[in-house]
């Protein structure tokens, strides 16, 4: 049976829930016009802020600075970003700043998501396991019905995926074994993390994360538990 003994499904957020970068551009334009950016390409300043969440990220993974919710990582690779765009963050206030940097709380999720979830949700128990902070998925949840039972994620654990233990912790918060749960992400790489900690895995591309010229993720690149078109091909595989 496929997924055999899995009793909780996990969800990779940004890019496999929702669609990070439309949202972020669409959010950051009019501030970019404001600014005397008019002429950036709004997907560009998207993708370059996201450029910057990795690496922060590391800063925290490798031990070199202590836990850090994303929200603070977000608002400082915000401020890094703006030069890059002709902007001195000293000259923008520091509470239009704090608003753009809630786009990451306003994220659209794709249009089978919702639904998909709602159907999964009968049977499992459903939950982000996202480097998001939890007020950015509490949020993010309450504006798009997103229908979690719980949130869960790198806060909670005080762990950054890909690191062992944003998995471990999660199944121990679960109350469950690692193969009692299952990761659905749209990344390789954070299905091979969670797979090397025992977790079943689901992948489910998302081939326009990116843009429509992205070339990464679009096929698994490993023999995963399931493999699914979106969410709602997901929920049909496992006959939901």
């Amino acid at each position: 049976m496929v997924l055999d003994g899995v009793r909780a499904l996990v969800f990779d957020v940004f890019g496999t829930v929702v669609d990070w970068r439309s949202g972020v551009a669409r959010e950051a334009e009019p501030f970019l016009k404001r600014y005397g950016a008019g002429t950036a390409v709004p997907t560009a300043f998207a993708d370059a802020w996201r450029r910057r969440y990795s690496p922060a990220m590391e800063e925290v993974r490798s031990g070199r600075r202590p836990f850090t919710r994303l929200d603070v990582l977000h608002r400082e690779n915000l401020e890094a970003v703006l030069p890059e765009f002709g902007i001195d963050p000293a000259s923008v206030p520091a509470s239009e700043l704090d608003e753009l940097n809630l786009a990451w709380h306003r994220l659209e999720p794709w249009p089978d998501a919702v639904a998909g979830l709602t159907r999964l949700k009968a049977r499992y128990i459903i939950a982000p396991l996202s480097n998001g902070n939890i007020v950015l998925m509490l949020n993010m949840a309450k504006r798009s019905r997103i229908p979690w039972d719980a949130i869960l994620g790198a806060e909670l654990v005080q762990a950054y995926k890909p690191m062992p233990e944003a998995y471990l912790r999660t199944a121990d918060v679960l109350a469950m074994k690692p193969d009692e749960i299952c990761l659905v992400a749209a990344h390789n790489g954070d299905l091979a993390a969670a797979r090397a900690c025992g977790l079943q895995t689901a992948f489910v591309p998302r081939p326009t994360e990116h843009g429509l010229a992205q070339t990464t993720d679009l096929h698994p690149d490993q023999a995963w538990d399931l493999v699914a078109s979106d969410f709602i091909d997901l929920a049909e595989r496992l006959q939901l």
